[in-house]
This record gives C-alpha cells, sequence and structure tokens, in this order.
C-alpha cells in the first residue's frame, strides 16, 4: 500500500500534469493532489468536501462571501458545493489538495 508521497516527487507528477494540478494518490473516497494555479484560478465548486494545506506562496482566498489573506502552513477547509477561489495569488502558489468523503460533503 503507498502511503508516501515526497513534494519532490509531486513537483515531478505537477509538471508532466497538461492540467494545474495531478492526481497523487487514491484511497476510497480520498484524493491527494498538488494544485498551482496558473493566472486564473477557475476551478468550481466540487461535490465532495475538501482541504487545502499551502506550501508555498500567497493568496486572498475566498469562500462564498468571506476573504482571507493565505500563506506557507495555512491550511483551509471547503464544504461540498461550496463556491471558492484563490484570487491576487504569487507566481509560486502551490497547494496540497485532501478531497474527501460521499458527494454532497459530510454532516457537521
Amino acid at each position: 500500500m503507498r502511503f508516501h508521497v515526497s513534494l519532490a516527487e509531486a513537483l515531478q507528477q505537477l509538471q508532466k500534469s497538461e492540467d494545474d494540478f495531478a492526481v497523487l494518490f487514491e484511497h476510497g473516497s480520498m484524493r491527494g493532489i498538488i494544485f498551482r494555479p496558473e493566472d486564473i484560478d477557475d476551478q468550481e465548486p466540487h461535490l465532495q468536501d475538501e482541504i487545502y494545506i499551502v506550501l508555498k506562496g500567497s493568496s486572498d482566498f475566498t469562500l462564498e462571501n468571506k476573504t482571507v489573506k493565505v500563506g506557507p502552513g495555512d491550511f483551509l477547509f471547503v464544504p461540498a458545493g461550496a463556491e471558492h477561489r484563490f484570487t491576487n495569488f504569487t507566481a509560486d502558489l502551490l497547494l496540497w489538495v485532501i478531497f474527501y468523503g460521499e458527494e454532497g460533503g459530510e454532516e457537521d
């Protein structure tokens, strides 16, 4: 069973990807992704709950109608179906993304 992905390996996979993200790990409903938005973060709301961990760079992050500044080490939770976006981000913004749970999100 795979249980480890290094940042170096994640960056290699991202470089090979035609997208601004690369799926690195999957187990059941959970997916681990590396994400580096380019120019504009045009993602749509997702079907699963989601966690972001900022590795590098900084950005404004908007969840529904609330915006915060984020930087390395910050943790963000996005419930399934919520509008969210990174804006005003530095060119080096790099994020771990974890999707998990059933479609529609988990109950409180």
